[in-house]
């Protein structure tokens, strides 16, 4: 939504302009009012609510974040509420309802008719990060026998009530997926046409049970708009839609995004609220990480002689740890894209170490040879320059190594690849870095002195 908008709508609610804030909430789509809402004060939305239609609400409910959502719904009286879950999607309702208390959950499945209920409570019952989780119940289903006409005609009735038309589902008596065809295919064939002589009977599908990132992958592979969630029994029980799986790409790469850094999701509010439970999120990874810290800091103790004897040494420290460090995660990051996108898998792991150290090698040697030389100048020392310039070298070598190899060796082991980024590359990288850079400086601490 423009801000020319929102400055406007702001003032005539201040104005209390209803018939202008009528105007310019009309055009507006459903995710501008659901913007508009995170922008007003509880008082404001008071008066905007019974100007937006309840329809056009239902959509913007599902846009709302947490809390806003629901404080939006202690707004809403039992009529309205009942207009806003007869049109929003089922999907969307789960959502909805998997947030709230389980007494607020049931008084609102009581607001709709017993079979929409029923579908919901079937819904609810499947984890939140599986294909039933995230699928909706509202599809279009012929039965193959049907004609081009007839199906068309049965459109007409079904179309408004369905969240997704591109494709028609092609189910037999006992709901059994036989096949899909797409709107298209249906609008240019005959009007005799059996549904069967149209539909793709090889339809790409997935199973109740998949994990939502796995689904998200195969839709992007084939470039879907929508793929059918199907049971055990081949049973058609429900649609994923492109929408949601935009929803999980974001959800997906904001969570690996966070472990990346060794923390979890924002937990606290603009007003302060979870400072005691964010901190507790984040307390551990530091605590844990402030310990492998320690480890860098008994290298250097155990090289305090050589330190004494060569000050300089000390000056490179920190530009060594850094840039391992960094190079450490390009790789890491890489590797895990690939594996959270399916480009990469177990069966091309040496393919992959063997182009990632390939371009190692050459940023090693740039490294290391520009470090060296800046060594040598700043200090007068070619010797120096030669230890800074080799530590250099072996530790981005290390760093990649270990950014490429370790993804690898935890989603092997069956964990998430992601909680191996960020500090522990940075720490193995600053130990193996620092290691490398004094035992090459205790072994000519006699040309250096």
């Amino acid at each position: 939504m423009e801000e020319r908008v929102l400055i406007e709508i702001k003032e005539a609610l201040e104005t209390k302009d209803e018939k202008r804030v009528v105007e310019l909430v009309e055009d507006l789509y459903p995710a501008d009012i659901a913007e508009l809402i995170d922008e007003l004060s509880t008082e404001d939305i008071q008066v905007l609510i019974p100007i937006i239609p309840l329809e056009k609400l239902a959509f913007s409910l599902a846009e709302l974040d947490f809390d806003t959502k629901h404080n939006l719904l202690k707004l809403l009286d039992a009529d309205k509420l009942k207009v806003i879950l007869d049109t929003m999607y089922s999907d969307d309702i789960a959502d909805l309802l998997g947030t709230l208390s389980i007494g607020k959950s049931k008084e609102l499945l009581n607001l709709m008719k017993k079979d929409d209920a029923a579908k919901i409570q079937n819904l609810l019952g499947y984890k939140e990060d599986s294909a039933g989780g995230i699928m909706t119940t509202e599809y279009i289903a012929i039965k193959a026998e049907k004609t081009a006409a007839e199906t068309i005609e049965k459109l007409r009735d079904i179309a408004p009530k369905v969240e997704m038309i591109y494709y028609i589902y092609v189910v037999s008596k006992t709901k059994e997926l036989r096949g899909v065809l797409s709107m298209r295919d249906l609008l240019t064939a005959a009007p005799d046409q059996k549904v069967e002589d149209l539909m793709q009977p090889n339809v790409i599908k997935v199973n109740l049970k998949m994990d939502q990132e796995d689904v998200a992958s195969i839709i992007s592979k084939y470039d879907l708009l929508a793929i059918p969630v199907v049971s055990e029994k081949n049973q058609l029980l429900g649609v994923i839609t492109v929408d949601d799986i935009i929803d999980v790409i974001e959800e997906e790469a904001t969570e690996d995004m966070y472990k990346m850094a060794g923390t979890s999701e924002v937990e606290v509010g603009i007003h302060g609220k979870g400072i005691v439970h964010g901190a507790m999120k984040r307390l551990p990874w530091l605590i844990i990480l402030l310990f492998a810290s320690l480890l860098s800091g008994g290298v250097i103790g155990g090289f305090e002689e050589e330190l004494e004897s060569v000050v300089a040494l000390a000056f490179f420290i920190p530009v060594l740890m850094d840039t391992g460090g960094n190079a450490g995660t390009q790789s890491l990051t890489v590797a895990i894209r690939g594996l959270a996108t399916g480009d990469l898998d177990r069966k091309e792991i040496r393919g992959h170490v063997l182009n990632e150290m390939k371009v190692g090698l050459l940023v090693a040697i740039v490294c290391g040879v520009m470090i060296s030389l800046i060594a040598t100048v700043w200090q007068g020392s070619p010797v120096l320059g030669l230890v800074v310039g080799t530590a250099m070298f072996a530790t981005l070598i290390v760093a990649v190594l270990s950014g490429t190899t370790l993804p690898f060796i935890i989603d092997a082991l069956g964990a998430d690849p992601a909680v191996a980024a960020g500090p522990f590359i940075t720490t193995l990288v600053d130990v193996s870095g620092l290691l490398i850079y004094f035992s090459l400086a205790k072994a000519l601490i006699e040309q250096l002195a």
